[in-house]
């Protein structure tokens, strides 16, 4: 795994997401770390990137999720030239639907 920087001060804060086991423990745990709005920001991050996924338009995306053309536009370049991540989690969870 390639560290960033930024990151490897925190590696062990997403060693501790790995040990949640169920959603339930995923949503108490982000609860617990984040406020509303920074949660809210993360969800709605990540239900862009979904629509990007599957194709939508952003037209469309604004219209349905609310979310900047900034934020649209930010996720999309994640999806294009990030690190890869929300590619590892979208093959896992088409591989799951299988």
């Amino acid at each position: 795994m390639d560290k960033h920087p930024e990151q490897e001060k925190n590696l062990e804060m997403y060693e501790a997401i790995l040990k949640l086991e169920t959603v339930d423990e995923a949503v108490r745990f982000f609860d617990d770390l984040c406020s509303r709005t920074e949660l809210k920001a993360i969800e709605q991050r990540y239900q862009v990137a979904t629509m990007l996924h599957r194709g939508w338009i952003y037209n469309d995306i604004l219209a349905q999720t609310g979310a900047s053309s900034a934020t649209i536009s930010r996720v999309n370049r994640s999806l294009q030239y990030g690190a890869g991540g929300y590619d590892i989690v979208f093959e896992r969870l088409d591989k799951d639907k299988r």
